[in-house]
């Protein structure tokens, strides 16, 4: 094999990618303008379970002196850093933000602030949700720092609030970060009333135009996914409502499959490994048949 050095390997490398990069400018990044900051994301995500649940991610155990100064530093951290990627956000993803541009960040910022009371009050009732639903539970504390279920929702919760004030792919980011933690997978579109919960949770997947009601639970590898899409002119899939919509008090267990714009009645129960795409009316019972065997005749012997 005849020796090549290593510069001219790199150099006939580096002269292919540039050569390549007009071919695929359609998605390289545009020179100059700056993307939202995964690392700098995480922060953000930190800062804010901070806030909502003082003690429990932090060193400031139960003082409520050293509670009440953490918030409000963590307040001002989460504005500075929540702006400055509202902005990176708006000012590369024009295309997105619905006439917003990288001037109102700074009012975005403080918009998703205002709402931070009303995101924990909506978090409170999941973690009670999750502890009524779990016996193994021993404390609300203990659902908090522990369960999976709970870290998926506040990505979620947050991410959905910043996708409602028009925040592109920032919400996004949010979400996948809890998804390749947990393995829950909820698109920050998706609306989700209050008392969620979910057992386990690995495997479940939320579509971006899922509606669920109040006091839903949900088992592992529950998919609430799309059956089909429609496509336009060009050829290309459009954004309709093309999820499931599941009302209050619906049960759903493990590995149940639920696709399309179907709705699942309230106070019903799907059981496990069910595939569903036509909607059930209120206090359904969907199960499987009974599983039988039966001894092999000599025949078949």
């Amino acid at each position: 094999m005849t020796e090549r050095s290593t510069d001219e390997v790199l150099r006939k490398v580096e002269d292919r990618i540039r050569n390549s990069m007009d071919q695929y400018s359609y998605i390289s990044a545009n020179a100059g303008r700056p993307l939202p900051n995964p690392h700098k994301l995480a922060q953000i995500v930190q800062l804010f379970k901070e806030i909502v649940f003082p003690g429990f991610f932090n060193e400031t155990g139960a003082s409520p002196v050293l509670q009440q100064y953490h918030i409000s530093l963590n307040l001002e951290c989460l504005n500075t850093l929540l702006k400055e990627q509202i902005a990176n956000g708006l000012h590369f993803f024009t295309e997105l933000t619905n006439g917003k541009s990288e001037s109102d960040s700074s009012e975005i910022a403080l918009a998703f602030i205002e709402r931070i009371p009303e995101i924990k009050r909506l978090l409170f009732t999941d973690v009670e949700a999750m502890f009524d639903n779990d016996p193994a539970a021993r404390s609300y504390g203990e659902v908090i720092i522990c369960y999976p279920s709970i870290q998926a929702m506040i990505h979620y919760r947050m991410a959905h609030e910043l996708l409602l004030l028009d925040v592109p792919v920032v919400p996004r980011v949010i979400t996948e970060m809890a998804h390749s933690a947990t393995g829950i997978d909820i698109h920050p579109g998706a609306r989700i009333g209050e008392y969620f919960s979910i057992d386990h949770g690995t495997g479940v997947v939320i579509g971006e135009t899922c509606i669920i009601g109040h006091h839903v639970h949900l088992y592992k590898g529950v998919t609430l996914g799309a059956k089909s899409y429609i496509l336009d002119e060009c050829g290309k899939p459009i954004n309709v409502p093309r999820h499931p919509i599941v009302e209050d008090r619906v049960i759903v267990y493990s590995n149940a499959t639920i696709l399309g714009r179907i709705t699942i009645g309230h106070d019903s129960i799907i059981g496990g490994n069910i595939w569903l795409t036509e909607s059930v009316p209120p206090h359904s019972r969907i199960t499987q048949r009974r599983a039988t065997s039966s001894r092999p005749t000599t025949s078949q012997k």
